[in-house]
């Protein structure tokens, strides 16, 4: 969905606090995979839980997928980039995630999902984003919706960068999703050489990028491919600057931070170690995964 957008300009741009190296890990029934947002992480990068990247074209890497699993208490995006995918869940929706698509959940009370690959061989390539809720939100019901490629807002900076808008808004164009208390900014940002984006931010989101194909530049730092760079937080700061010499490819991702505690076990991510009992033991018993009228 090709949008027009204006311009925008950021006078005062975050600098890069930090590089990331994600590490790698396997995960579902053996899924190889790279963790770049940690959980030692979560609270520099609150709202923001956990980011994975996977992408390979070596069927055993990905095949067995990710079968029936348990979540409570926040919201995943899965973002498709190459391949294809089924998703089933115990609150009865399903859906294929295809290239260029956004499968969009919120587990809130709980919910028992699967995803599993719908392909023998080619590559499959994407990211999973994992968002937290704030407290009053954790017991919600779930929700959960696909967006295919065409359905996500586009458009073409001045500059010449395509950018997606997943999530929050960009240089006038709004997202596939809104999320009032986090105010989540999702953004694939493709760089041609030579190209540049500007992307307005408030001071108190925290911010990173990752960087998928290529390299960039923000400010005097260089970010380059498989890396994450967490902006700093500067209270004089108005957004984002980003720059490319040769043709580049990055994920660009802020929010409002919560400031609540945060508990994790898992699956779960909760706002106390009793809400975490609670949610062991709902799945123990079969409860987490049960609809209500």
């Amino acid at each position: 969905m090709t949008t027009t957008a204006t311009a925008a300009s950021v006078l005062h741009p975050r600098r890069v606090e930090q590089l990331v190296a994600g590490q790698p890990t396997s995960d579902g029934a053996g899924v190889k995979l790279t963790r770049v947002l940690t959980n030692t992480l979560q609270r520099r990068l609150d709202p923001f839980l956990m980011l994975d990247a996977f992408g390979s074209d070596q069927p055993d890497d990905y095949i067995a997928g990710f079968p029936d699993h348990p979540h409570r208490g926040f919201e995943t995006i899965t973002y498709m980039i190459a391949g294809r995918m089924r998703h089933r869940d115990s609150a009865g929706h399903e859906g294929l995630l295809e290239n260029g698509g956004v499968q969009w959940m919120t587990a809130g009370r709980g919910v028992i999902h699967s995803e599993i690959p719908q392909q023998e061989e080619g590559v499959m390539e994407g990211f999973q984003l994992w968002l937290n809720l704030p407290g009053r939100d954790k017991m919600a019901a779930p929700w959960y919706r696909d967006f295919k490629n065409a359905d996500l807002p586009q458009f073409v900076s001045p500059q010449g960068v395509a950018v997606t808008v997943i999530a929050g808004e960009s240089h006038g164009v709004a997202g596939a999703v809104t999320r009032e208390a986090t105010a989540p900014l999702y953004l694939d940002l493709h760089l041609s050489a030579g190209s540049r984006f500007e992307q307005p931010l408030p001071a108190g989101h925290n911010a990173f990028i990752y960087v998928y194909r290529g390299e960039v530049a923000v400010g005097a730092q260089a970010v380059p491919v498989q890396r994450m760079a967490i902006l700093a937080n500067d209270a004089q700061a108005d957004g984002l600057v980003i720059e490319a010499a040769g043709d580049a490819k990055v994920l660009l991702i802020a929010g409002r931070p919560l400031g609540e505690p945060i508990v994790q076990y898992g699956p779960f991510v909760m706002n106390t170690k009793e809400e975490i009992y609670a949610a062991v033991n709902d799945y123990r018993e079969g409860r987490l995964g049960e609809t209500t009228g």
